[in-house]
């Protein structure tokens, strides 16, 4: 497992792996500590955190807030990040579990902020009776969630400026990205592959909605299952996707040579014209910063197949 992603099936399917690609840079700015106290919205049940002063000493129980943190400068006032928190390399990485959080093991960082992605029914109000400020931010659900989550790191920690650099930046990277790929009369239709047990997305998921970016369409499209479906070895043969994702690359050793020796696979048209693309697992599971990495590795992807 590594952050606390978007569904139980993604995690489990997102594996260990870690990227090389440089987060985006922070522009710095003059004005871009604001004024505190504030108050930040926090969760997705309309709640807020009040953050009394520019937090010193931050703990991140969620691998995309880690990232984020470091992204929108505030990474000097990291004390610790979760041990699924793997980027970037310097981040101070320990023991810490977002999955089962201990109360006296977080409160030994004597944090002024927590920020976590899953509350698990105690971490919120447990930190909030120990008078710790914590910044609950779900998983993203939409590009402008990720955006506005990206936004609150930054104004929880001070960095008010960074944080709408950082946004920018990621918008125009993404929006020359899809402007890359030439529109399709028809799109081309994938299977992204979680795990080997046949776990995927919908285009309503939230990496569904990056590869919709550039006009694809999931195979799992009106499952009854919720945004990431498990389908039949059968299911996926017959939809005959144009192009396999697959995340389950770094974690589980899956390669395109294994998935065509799989039993009917070898007929598929992602088969046959050699379509089957590993994907950066963390790239594929996170909703932080580099998401602009993801949406141009799928670009290079589109390029690459005929119109």
């Amino acid at each position: 497992m590594i952050s606390a992603g978007f569904a139980v099936v993604a995690l489990v399917a997102a594996g260990c792996g870690s990227s090389t690609t440089d987060a985006p840079p922070a522009t710095p700015s003059a004005a871009s500590n604001g004024e505190f106290p504030k108050s930040i919205a926090s969760g997705s049940d309309g709640g807020t955190v009040t953050i009394d002063a520019m937090p010193r000493t931050i703990v991140s129980l969620s691998p995309t807030a880690t990232e984020t943190l470091f992204a929108v400068g505030a990474g000097e006032q990291v004390a610790a990040v979760d041990d699924q928190s793997d980027y970037p390399a310097d981040a101070p990485k320990t023991g810490l579990s977002a999955f089962t959080p201990s109360l006296e093991a977080i409160v030994a960082y004597d944090p002024d902020l927590v920020i976590t992605s899953t509350d698990l029914g105690i971490v919120t109000s447990t930190l909030a009776e120990a008078g710790v400020p914590t910044l609950l931010l779900p998983a993203a659900t939409s590009l402008d969630d990720a955006y506005s989550q990206i936004e609150q790191v930054a104004d929880a920690t001070g960095h008010d400026a960074e944080g709408d650099a950082v946004v920018a930046q990621m918008r125009d990277r993404i929006d020359a990205a899809v402007a890359s790929v030439p529109t399709r009369a028809e799109p081309l239709t994938y299977f992204h592959e979680l795990d080997d047990t046949l776990y995927t997305v919908t285009s309503q998921s939230f990496v569904g909605q990056i590869y919709g970016l550039f006009g694809l369409q999931s195979i799992a499209d009106g499952s009854d299952a919720g945004d990431y479906p498990q389908l039949s070895a059968e299911t996926v043969i017959t939809a005959d996707p144009d192009v396999v994702f697959l995340a389950d690359a770094q974690c589980c050793g899956v390669t395109a040579e294994s998935v065509a020796a799989r039993p009917g696979w070898g007929s598929m048209r992602a088969v046959r014209d050699g379509r089957i693309f590993p994907m950066d697992e963390d790239l594929s599971s996170r909703w932080g910063p580099r998401i602009a990495d993801q949406v141009e590795a799928v670009a290079a992807v589109v390029q690459q197949i005929p119109a």
